[in-house]
């Protein structure tokens, strides 16, 4: 009697099934979005559904309940590999960078007309397609991935002492993404393919800082701003590095329309990158904030309210009001309503009664005046907050005990605050400045 060994479908790209998380603790769908063979056995590089993509990951076989395994739809078109592949993996397209590099001005120029062409998405999901001339942003907007760009290619960075697993993919060069650590020099944030490529370029680095005017220093940091057509090579680098860590990203190379305001520590070594944001130099839609990035080994330090906390500085000295490009990063998000949130409710806490002893009277676009936070980041903390209530005709705001408390409490942690004293900066015109 023969016995006929029961067949199971090929795990393949698009397949859906429960992955057990690193934790060992539960269960989650997730999405094969590739395979390579590694050591004779397979292992398959899966995103988990309704997770960031930042906790994409390689695991083997026996971390996935195959018998709940569900097929690729025949509807859902897979986006298609670009190059061959080689020794059962696929090896990625020639880097943007690379093509910079080596391509003529008309390959540049078409390259960075390709980088532009992203589609938007609207608040339902539904994709929409961008007008016919798009506007140039460098914040993070909504794309439609295709299979390279939704997975990491970078497994390690060495940025100075620190060594940093990065999240999302970033096109540095091809061969970059074969090494198990991609080497950056702090200061001019150069990407070198060995430690010891690292030491000789450190021998023949000037930079000890960042390119630029330092326009802010106390309690041991600093603020450089960097402007992108000036110091070109410096700020394509940077866009590169903050690619690892931000998802949707769109600026890489066509850094001309936008200033870089770099926050570092400084020792008596130099001064340590701890973070930036990117604006642009004319913002139709008073966009105050393009980008912004606390990387990684710094965050939950306070760094990233302060660079917030900077660019409503900025904006208080242009005699405008501001807000950052829509939309958000999820710890973009919490970190704007963070800091919207303490700002409006400290205002909301020092009113005074007036001399009748009335309760204080404050209007919207006075509290966005007072703080330069656009009049609907205003309304929509409030809202957020629940203090708006409507009562006897006019609109009154409420502030529980608890609230207060929070607020205390959340103030008595916040180490470290910029100080206009100390920011030495003149604004420009850039609309009158030509080509910037």
């Amino acid at each position: 009697m023969t016995i006929m060994a029961e067949s199971r479908p090929d795990l393949i790209e698009g397949c859906r099934l429960p992955v057990l998380l690193s934790n060992g603790e539960e269960w989650h769908m997730a999405e094969i979005l590739s395979k390579k063979e590694v050591g004779g056995r397979n292992i398959f590089y899966i995103h988990y559904e309704d997770f960031n993509k930042r906790l994409d990951e390689w695991v083997s076989e026996d971390r996935m309940d195959i018998g709940r395994m569900e097929l690729p739809r025949k509807d859902t078109k897979t986006p298609k590999k670009e190059g061959k592949a080689v020794n059962g993996t696929t090896s990625r397209s020639s880097s943007p960078d690379r093509e910079l590099v080596n391509g003529s001005a008309q390959k540049q120029k078409a390259l960075v007309a390709r980088k532009r062409k992203t589609v938007e998405e609207d608040p339902d999901g539904q994709p929409e397609p961008l007008p016919k001339i798009p506007r140039q942003t460098g914040s993070m907007v909504a794309h439609h991935d295709d299979i390279v760009t939704r997975m990491k290619n970078i497994e390690m960075i060495e940025l100075g002492r620190y060594r940093i697993k990065p999240w999302y993919f970033s096109p540095y060069p091809q061969e970059l993404t074969n090494v198990r650590i991609v080497y950056i020099c702090e200061f001019c944030l150069k990407y070198l393919k060995s430690a010891k490529c690292l030491e000789r370029h450190l021998m023949k680095c000037l930079l000890r800082h960042p390119p630029g005017n330092e326009i802010y220093r106390k309690d041991g940091v600093s603020f450089f701003e960097i402007d992108g057509r000036k110091n070109k090579t410096y700020a394509q680098n940077l866009c590169l590095l903050a690619k690892l860590f931000l998802d949707h990203k769109t600026l890489y190379y066509d850094t001309d329309p936008f200033l870089f305001y770099v926050l570092c520590e400084h020792d008596d070594k130099g001064y340590h990158i701890v973070g930036y944001f990117s604006k642009e130099k004319e913002s139709t839609e008073d966009y105050n904030v393009a980008c912004i990035l606390t990387l990684p080994p710094y965050q939950r330090r306070g760094y990233g309210k302060l660079l917030i906390e900077f660019s409503y500085e900025l904006s208080k000295f242009e005699g405008k009001t501001g807000s950052p490009e829509k939309p958000l990063s999820d710890l973009g998000l919490l970190s704007y309503r963070s800091y919207w949130s303490q700002t409006i409710l400290d205002i909301l806490l020092n009113l005074k009664p007036n001399e009748a002893g009335e309760r204080p009277i404050i209007t919207i676009n006075e509290i966005s005046e007072m703080t330069s936070i656009k009049k609907e980041d205003v309304i929509s903390t409030l809202q957020h907050l629940n203090l708006i209530n409507y009562y006897k005709g006019q609109y009154i705001i409420t502030m529980s005990a608890d609230q207060i408390e929070s607020h205390s409490k959340a103030m008595a942690k916040k180490l470290i605050t910029i100080d206009p004293k100390c920011l030495h900066w003149q604004p420009k015109d850039w609309s009158k400045r030509g080509k910037w």
